[in-house]
């Protein structure tokens, strides 16, 4: 469950909201008038956050490549078939 906090909280009560946020490596949601305004963590918690949507973005673009590396094979297989189709039928390209 989330740790949420009123404003007034990191005025008054930082140290507690720090100690939280080092020993627990949660972040601490602050409320504005009763509204989600913030999300405070410490450093090491988002240092290891951001290095995780780096490593699933890196993840992502080599997951696309190896698609379409995959994709340009079979695309060259289409064209290698055609090429037998052809030649194995005595047409040219026109003819299709």
């Amino acid at each position: 469950m989330p740790t949420i906090r009123p404003s007034s909280d990191l005025r008054n009560k930082y140290s507690e909201i720090s100690e939280f946020c080092h020993k627990y490596d949660e972040p601490v949601y602050i409320t504005k008038n009763g509204q989600g305004d913030l999300d405070v963590m410490s450093i090491e918690t988002y240092e290891k956050r951001v290095g995780k949507f780096e490593l699933y973005k890196l993840l992502d673009e080599g997951l696309d490549a190896k698609k379409n590396q995959k994709c340009g094979h079979f695309v060259r297989r289409l064209q290698i078939s055609k090429k037998e189709f052809l030649i194995e039928h005595e047409l040219s390209s026109g003819d299709l």
